[in-house]
């Protein structure tokens, strides 16, 4: 009797230990694929990218720009530095004809070498030195260069508050003071308009970087901007 029951407890355990190890080597069996599956993507991707640059390849010919009419590039400090890649970058971008950048880094790095990097660009203008804002797509000619950091968005805070406060004074001293004063996000927009920040929303924003985040790049700007 102790013998069968004995039988009885090994064969269920036996069983257990089996489904585990199948299990376990399922899972090893599955990575291995996606593993040597994104290995093999990514050996694409770089055979591809490098016949694109030797001019193998003429895949970005007819790559449609008329859509992004305005795009922000977000870099980390470290990124930034690196003023000659920065440059290659740009020349690239003015090529496939995007006319219309914002350069962003939280340090400032790059507005501070704004004047070398316009000495390497023959058709780049400012985008503070555009007399009519309004007429920023009509301009085919130029690439558009617009240079901010994170002091720039403390900035426009600190003054659209101190402006909003200010109405509120005026308001408090009427008799419209006496009622609840709320403010929505038009008031925002209009007070950040009237003190030269609110500038024009990117259609697309490309983070270079780690961090999976806009590293401060003004929240007001990207209401509707794809980011990636």
């Amino acid at each position: 009797m102790m013998d069968a029951r004995y039988e009885v407890q090994r064969f269920p355990c036996c069983g257990n230990q089996i489904v585990n190890l199948g299990l376990r080597l399922l899972w090893h069996f599955l990575h291995l694929f996606v593993s040597l599956w994104y290995l093999g993507v990514g050996m694409v991707d770089g055979v591809e990218s490098y016949l694109i640059s030797c001019g193998i390849l003429n895949r970005y010919k007819s790559f449609d720009v008329s859509k992004l009419n305005y795009l922000a590039i977000v870099m980390e400090s470290e990124d930034a530095r690196r003023i000659s890649k920065v440059i290659q970058l740009l020349q690239w971008l003015e090529a496939i004809g995007v006319k219309h950048l914002c350069l962003y880094d939280v340090e400032g790095i790059l507005k501070r070498s704004k004047e070398s990097i316009l000495q390497k660009l023959n058709n780049a203008v400012l985008y503070e030195d555009i007399e009519e804002k309004k007429d920023l797509q009509q301009d085919k000619k130029h690439i558009t260069l617009e240079f901010t950091s994170i002091s720039d968005g403390k900035e426009a805070v600190a003054k659209a508050a101190n402006l909003l406060y200010s109405k509120y004074l005026e308001l408090a001293k009427t008799d419209k003071g006496q009622e609840v004063l709320m403010y929505t996000e038009a008031h925002l927009d209009d007070t950040l308009r009237a003190i030269g920040y609110r500038g024009p929303e990117p259609d697309l924003l490309l983070v270079y970087g780690p961090a999976r985040c806009h590293l401060g790049f003004p929240a007001w700007r990207m209401r509707y901007t794809e980011i990636v």
